[in-house]
């Protein structure tokens, strides 16, 4: 029976959970703020008025990177 030397780590299986689940949340953030900034700019000037924004605010968010 062979032993392992006791400087060697084996990868935990929950860190790669860990990795995919943070990749999930973080695609879902995108897909969340580029839906956000689609209905925004689907908002007319009465309605943006409303909720205390200017098409120039609008604009300015939705130049924005998606990572952002």
């Amino acid at each position: 029976m062979r032993t392992m030397p006791w400087n060697v780590s084996l990868p935990r299986p929950h860190a790669a959970r860990s990795r995919f689940h943070r990749l999930v949340v973080g695609l879902l953030a995108i897909e969340e703020r580029r839906r956000q900034r689609r209905a925004l700019m689907s908002l007319d000037d009465r309605l943006l008025k409303d909720i205390g924004l200017s098409r120039a605010d609008v604009e300015q968010e939705c130049g924005k990177p998606f990572w952002r």
